[in-house]
């Protein structure tokens, strides 16, 4: 098992491509701490991971609040005294254009996509720091790349997880702690029933493989960044589109 006996903190876990992450992981030896904001999907998340063998806990966290984020982090130490793996997978969209879009749905977004990432990341790595070592993987967007019509906030937002990435994986590489990004592309998730079908086709005829992508293909993303297989790979911002991008 690849990941036996990690200790992986995984964000916006109880749906979708945190879920699917949390079920790799679990499926390759870790222990699992689902975090999202959303009790009853949590609840189920969990026993569905517990039933298959795997071992997990539900935290209920809002990444945009640092005390719940440390309350949190606080609890896994306690229990656990290590943290190995953080994936920021927390995600929200209020999607509107330029002149139509509030101030509280530019701000919503910043502060979950965004600060929130900052939150967790600052959370644990003085402890992965006096560990030695550790994997931390962020996600990011296609829209993060080239932009969106109606998600200047998510776009701004998903950006800067590359940019923060890039930094990170510098300050943080010489103390053993590798920083990567995964940009998905269009995932068949929740995130995308606010999405017309007409821009749903369209994402898929803009992909060469000429579908939407698969949760569980970017939970493997990840699991291959966490592994000891990407022990070389820091400040990487891996591309999982479909080929958008080509």
């Amino acid at each position: 098992m690849r990941l036996q006996a990690k200790i992986s903190i995984i964000t916006g876990a109880a749906s979708g491509i945190g879920l699917a992450a949390a079920q790799k992981f679990a499926s390759e030896g870790s222990i699992v701490m689902l975090c999202d904001h959303n009790e009853e999907a949590l609840s189920r998340a969990v026993a569905q991971i517990t039933s298959e063998g795997g071992q997990a806990e539900a935290f209920l966290v809002n990444v945009a609040d640092r005390e719940t984020v440390d309350s949190m982090v606080t609890r896994v130490l306690a229990d656990y005294g290590r943290i190995d793996i953080l994936v920021n997978n927390a995600g929200i969209t209020r999607d509107a254009s330029l002149l139509k879009m509030t101030q509280n749905q530019f701000d919503d977004v910043i502060a979950v996509n965004l600060n929130g990432v900052f939150n967790c990341t600052q959370a644990v790595a003085p402890t992965m720091i006096n560990q030695g070592g550790g994997s931390i993987i962020n996600t990011s967007s296609i829209a993060g790349l080239y932009g969106n019509f109606g998600q200047a906030n998510y776009a701004a937002s998903k950006a800067g997880i590359i940019g923060l990435t890039k930094t990170w994986a510098r300050e943080l590489g010489p103390k053993g702690i590798r920083v990567n990004t995964v940009v998905p592309g269009a995932v068949a998730t929740d995130i995308l029933k606010t999405i017309p079908e007409k821009l749903l086709a369209q994402a898929e005829n803009n992909c060469w493989l000429r579908r939407l992508g698969k949760p569980s293909e970017l939970a493997n993303a990840y699991l291959f960044l966490a592994s000891d297989e990407a022990s070389f790979v820091n400040g990487a911002t891996l591309e999982v589109s479909g080929g958008v991008s080509l």
